[in-house]
């Protein structure tokens, strides 16, 4: 966790700053406010940051971290920013993996899905693995503090060949936008958020293909593939899972919007 300064906000500044933030579109001005002054060392630091938020880069970007499944995770500028609705695929996830297995995190990112999974689980091996050297850099920081690995290259190419069938539990959030509808993304995501974290190819399922296909080849029996995707997707992911020979089942929360397919290797 980040240490906390006792930098203090008159209320008229304090105001301000609200205003400017609500003017530029920022919902919840109070709460990015009251975030942007716990995390700056000075009154002008603060400033920067405020700026930086107005002229429309993300708010996590500005901070240096999110929070994702009650974790402090570093994100920089270029890195995916985790969605509360991939705390599922972590929960998911959770309930599967035992002590001792060995997790493999594909398209990393920040590295928010492997460390949130192993975070209270004893004695998990785990391996996170994305293309983007910055994603790489970031998930570095995020994964080696808790005993991780970070591997960078194309999924399953990346890892030692040692693991292949010796895998439990293989986790992805790859990107599953269509390349036609990244256009249509929030603007935060389309101007600041690499488009390779987002682009699944024609129909977003590039990747879900990619992975399913070698998956029996890297898990051990019994193990399970698990990939976050859309509800309007998911069909497809479904019948991916099952031409590659896995045992699929849809999962889904309402609430948080998340759907996840979840294959078994047959024993």
């Amino acid at each position: 966790m980040g240490q906390k300064n006792n930098l203090f906000l008159d209320k008229k500044t304090e105001n301000s700053i609200i205003k400017r933030l609500r003017s530029e579109g920022c919902v919840f001005a109070e709460e990015e406010t009251q975030l942007l002054t716990s995390e700056a060392r000075s009154i002008e630091e603060l400033m920067n940051m405020v700026e930086k938020r107005i002229s429309g880069l993300p708010l996590e970007y500005v901070l240096g971290f999110t929070k994702f499944c009650g974790l402090r995770i570093e994100v920089e500028r270029g890195v995916f920013i985790p969605r509360r609705r991939t705390e599922f695929l972590v929960q998911q996830a959770k309930v599967l993996t035992r002590p001792y297995d060995i997790v493999l995190d594909l398209c990393c990112g920040s590295g928010a899905v492997g460390a949130a999974i192993v975070t209270d689980l004893k004695k998990i091996s785990l391996h996170s693995v994305d293309i983007d050297p910055v994603a790489v850099r970031c998930a570095s920081h995020n994964i080696i503090k808790i005993g991780g690995h970070v591997h960078q290259g194309d999924v399953y190419d990346a890892l030692p060949h040692s693991l292949r069938g010796k895998v439990n539990i293989i986790v992805a959030n790859a990107p599953y936008v269509p390349t036609d509808s990244v256009k249509l993304l929030p603007r935060e995501s389309r101007l600041y958020e690499p488009k390779v974290a987002l682009d699944g190819g024609k129909d977003g399922l590039d990747l879900h293909r990619m992975i399913a296909e070698e998956a029996l080849q890297w898990l051990v029996s019994g193990g399970h593939l698990l990939i976050e995707t859309s509800e309007l997707q998911v069909a497809k992911t479904f019948e991916i899972f099952v031409k590659a020979g896995l045992i699929a089942k849809i999962v889904r929360d309402e609430e948080m919007d998340a759907t996840v397919v979840i294959g078994t290797k047959s024993g």
